[in-house]
């Protein structure tokens, strides 16, 4: 605590400096005015003597200042005697002009002489308000010459009794003035402690704000572990009895669900620390469309709903925008609206014009026939963890973040989120967004999921592994046909299973990778680090790397680095980042790093299988354009 209000006490030395510096035009027009008004009865020798020695003194001042504004704000004590030394001289200066008023102009002289007094009294007050020394500097002349008031009164022959009250006007004036200068200065101090106080909580706020959202982003990650072991073990349950295929199912609804809450958590974590982002890539805006509809219809024809759309027609295609964000805004709507209406229908109404120069003007809404909800509702409708009435949350389940973070990626993404409803009449959820529009020259093809059959009999490693380009970005969307392969070299692959190395700090990890794959066929090599992995890179040659991103000592990017920079027999070999870190700039960091694409945690088996069958396409279709 000494140490604030030493340093309070060596800033406000400056303070007072800026404040008299900010002040000295002020000065100037003042004395200029002054010497108006005085010229006169004195005459204007007397006044331009006075207004040059004014002037000197003001230049005094710049130069004593300059330094101290310049430089830091400990100073020392000649530096603090050298201010209050020309305070104090630039006050008497200007306060002597009284004497010359009393002199010369009598009784009419003297209340000028007054007047001018007090103003500037005050003005001292308010030009050193958090360093009182400067203060008593500046007002010491000016109360001075005001003490000498009830003398000229007297030297005027003015009656006993005047006398008396010019002093005691005089006297309680004054004391008036030290009064206010003192609760000034001591209040002025109060505001710069607490101004303190508020920047050193804002600072640690922020502080513990980060590690929060660092801790949370720790925890995901390693949530997602268990998680995506959860799904892959579900996923690989073939048993014969319905009983059986139940409990498989009933995990596989409940890892789904803890995903989806994890996701909604860290999703709200990014977003109030502001690490969140959204980009802009060509997509195909009708196919998407068609995808939501379709993921919810079976949901709608379990609980007895009619699902539409209106207006898919009239949309474009080709647009740029963050279709990810854009499919989790809608989702949510959609989802929000399932959950609550028990009958009547949900509508998907869409509608697009053009926006100059060159862009769409898109607006979505949602709308469903449930029991609506009341003003209070609405106005809580937004609020994170608020389910806008007791008992949602045990009855529907959620986090009750789904909307509030649906309103802040449209927020980023420059649209607005809007609803309209009424007990008894419904919901109205409305998405305004203007997207640019896309490159039609670019190929636009979206996932399509397959069968296990179906990519199983895509893996056969046909062609050699080809060198990946740093420059290919890992973008999760599908690719051409697998290149045909000869009859002999297809006989050749099938007594050659696909080679895969599987890098990841967590055995739970390692075990689900190879749960999902092993049953393909593949010959899967594990390593627990970055070092072991490039020690089985220099003994055997693999089709493809799947690596963690984040691991102790060696990270997988810095791994994968050492790898292409290597030069050994896994050099060009495709690196898939296995990662829970999916912001642009984390999957830009994976690409200059060398990885050829990525898959997300929790592992799912669509996921892993997907993002395999990508890299082995993508492998043979680039040897197929070399040899040709």
């Amino acid at each position: 605590m000494k140490s604030t209000a030493v340093d309070i006490a060596e800033s406000s030395w400056t303070a007072a400096v800026r404040q008299r510096t900010g002040a000295a035009v002020q000065r100037v027009v003042a004395a200029a005015a002054v010497a108006l008004v005085v010229t006169p009865m004195v005459g204007v020798r007397f006044t331009l003597g006075w207004v040059v020695l004014y002037m000197a003194v003001q230049a005094m001042e710049v130069v004593v200042y300059r330094p101290i504004l310049k430089g830091p704000d400990e100073l020392s004590t000649g530096r603090k005697l050298a201010i209050l030394a020309v305070v104090f001289a630039n006050s008497t200066v200007f306060s002597s002009l009284s004497l010359v008023l009393w002199w010369i102009g009598g009784a009419f002289g003297g209340v000028c002489a007054v007047l001018m007094l007090t103003a500037v009294m005050l003005t001292a007050i308010v030009n050193a308000t958090r360093c009182q020394a400067v203060m008593i500097a500046g007002l010491a002349p000016q109360v001075g010459f005001l003490l000498a008031t009830p003398f000229f009164v007297y030297a005027l022959h003015a009656p006993g009794p005047l006398v008396m009250s010019a002093a005691a006007a005089v006297v309680l004036f004054t004391f008036y003035v030290a009064i206010t200068g003192q609760r000034m200065v001591e209040a002025s101090v109060t505001v710069v402690r607490a101004h303190a106080l508020a920047e050193e909580s804002r600072l640690r706020a922020e502080r513990s704000l980060a590690d929060h959202t660092t801790f949370l982003a720790a925890i995901g990650h390693d949530l997602r572990t268990p998680i995506g072991a959860i799904l892959a073990g579900a996923a690989e349950l073939r048993a014969p009895d319905a009983q059986s295929r139940n409990s498989a199912n009933l995990i596989t609804d409940a890892g789904l669900m803890m995903k989806a809450l994890l996701d909604d958590l860290l999703d709200h974590t990014r977003i109030g620390a502001g690490r969140m982002t959204v980009e802009a890539k060509d997509f195909d805006l009708r196919q998407m469309l068609a995808q939501t509809l379709m993921l919810w219809r079976g949901v709608a024809d379990a609980k007895g709903l009619k699902l539409r759309i209106e207006g898919a027609s009239a949309m474009p295609r080709h647009v740029k925008g963050d279709v990810m964000r854009i499919r989790q805004v809608l989702n949510n709507l959609m989802s929000n609206a399932m959950k609550f209406t028990e009958q009547g229908q949900i509508t998907l109404r869409v509608q697009a014009w053009p926006e100059e120069p060159s862009g769409y003007a898109l607006l979505f809404e949602i709308v469903d026939t449930g029991p609506g909800m009341t003003s209070d509702q609405l106005a809580r409708l937004f609020t994170p963890f608020d389910q806008t009435a007791d008992g949602v949350s045990a009855r529907y389940g959620g986090s009750g973040l789904g909307l509030a973070i649906s309103r802040n990626l449209i927020d980023l993404m420059g649209g607005r989120l809007t609803v309209r409803s009424a007990p008894g009449q419904g919901s109205r959820f409305t998405v305004s967004l203007i997207l640019p529009r896309g490159d039609e020259a670019t190929q636009i093809v979206e996932v399509v999921d397959e069968s296990r059959l179906d990519i199983a009999r895509s893996l056969t490693p046909s062609v050699a592994p080809a060198p990946q380009p740093a420059s290919v970005a890992p973008s999760p969307a599908a690719e051409p046909e697998p290149v045909a392969a000869t009859p002999a070299a297809a006989d050749e692959a099938e007594d050659q299973p696909l080679r895969l190395l599987v890098v990841d700090d967590h055995d739970i990890n390692r075990r689900a990778v190879q749960l999902i794959l092993q049953p393909l066929g593949c010959e899967i090599t594990t390593a627990a680090d970055g070092m072991i992995a490039l020690e089985r890179c220099q003994e055997a040659v693999f089709d493809v790397i799947f690596m963690d991103v984040r691991m102790p000592e060696l990270d997988g990017r810095e791994t994968t680095r050492r790898l292409r920079a290597g030069g050994g027999p896994n050099a060009a070999t495709p690196v898939v980042a296995v990662t829970a870190d999916t912001a642009p700039e984390d999957v830009a960091a994976c690409q200059a790093a060398g990885m050829a694409y990525f898959v997300s945690k929790p592992l799912t088996p669509p996921a892993l299988i997907g993002a395999l069958q990508h890299v082995l396409n993508d492998t043979a279709a680039q040897a197929a354009t070399e040899a040709a």
